[in-house]
């Protein structure tokens, strides 16, 4: 490895690309477990960015805990071990996980914005961030992704938030940590599996350039975190929000009831979610997922020139 501490190691393939100052793309491994999807689902999913992304000219480097390693760039070897990995690890779990020597954990959107900041990485993809949960009011559940957006530069692209969250709030919260939320061909926040929110972006951006172009002006002004690009699922993938809607407030209801918090409500939902359209919304989170990762391809090979 090219750098490596006994907590931390970059992979061979994704240090030479950043020593040779090449594109490279951030993931994290959460989306491409069975708490992400189900499998083979889960799988596909991985082939499908990694494959988006080298056809972009671009490196993919999958974050995770392995043996006790922050790791950015999994090895091929260990890909099954984290793709079958039932731990979830965010920003805030990520020292207790490599010194308490954890087996594998999968990396939330936190916790790969931490790694991909440490390795250098200006261009991360995902499907969707976390953000203020419905009734955060009262329970005070807002995700560490947001903070961890506002903390690191790094370019996060996604399809706006996760369906069940409060989206109005999150976009104020992001707003309150002071973190550019840019719409990629679009003045609307997506809302994952439909592209429009009925909320306003303030930028709008139309290629990988008019990012680059963001990201240096945020460092020459002083801004210490990064960008959030919010691209709206494709246009053939969209799902009607109705049974999606339905299915959320039952399952909401459930929530409650069990008093989950964190990241055990995510899996109850998503579950809900794929029964309400019959497994349709498994491909929807195939397809934004990979249109993801090409917009990321594209703006780190922006980055790059």
């Amino acid at each position: 490895m090219a750098e490596g501490t006994k907590f931390f190691r970059v992979g061979d393939e994704v240090a030479a690309a950043l020593e040779g100052h090449r594109r490279v793309v951030a993931f994290e491994s959460t989306i491409f477990s069975g708490l992400g999807m189900p499998s083979p689902a889960n799988r596909e999913c991985f082939d499908r960015c990694v494959t988006a992304v080298r056809d972009g000219g671009a490196v993919p480097a999958l974050t995770a805990v392995v043996d006790g390693v922050a790791v950015v760039g999994v090895e091929t070897s260990d890909l099954d071990r984290v793709f079958a990995g039932t731990r979830k690890v965010a920003a805030r779990d990520l020292a207790g996980a490599v010194s308490g020597g954890l087996d594998v954990g999968v990396t939330t959107v936190s916790a790969s914005l931490t790694l991909a900041a440490r390795a250098g990485i200006e261009v991360f993809a995902t499907g969707g961030i976390g953000g203020v949960h419905r009734g955060a009011e009262v329970t005070g559940d807002v995700s560490g992704d947001l903070v961890a957006l506002s903390r690191h530069r790094v370019v996060t692209v996604s399809a706006g938030a996760k369906a069940f969250l409060d989206l109005p709030r999150t976009l104020e919260y992001l707003e309150t940590l002071a973190v550019p939320v840019a719409g990629w061909r679009t003045d609307r926040f997506p809302a994952f599996y439909v592209r429009d929110s009925g909320l306003d972006v303030p930028t709008v951006v139309n290629s990988g350039d008019d990012v680059a172009a963001m990201l240096r002006a945020s460092a020459a002004v002083g801004h210490p975190g990064g960008i959030l690009v919010a691209n709206p699922i494709p246009v053939g993938a969209e799902l009607d929000p109705e049974p999606i809607d339905r299915a959320l407030g039952s399952a909401l209801a459930l929530v409650e009831q069990q008093s989950l918090r964190g990241p055990a409500v995510t899996p109850v939902l998503l579950d809900a979610i794929a029964a309400a359209t019959d497994g349709v919304s498994v491909e929807a989170n195939l397809a934004l997922a990979q249109d993801n990762a090409r917009v990321a391809a594209e703006i780190a090979a922006a980055l790059a020139r």
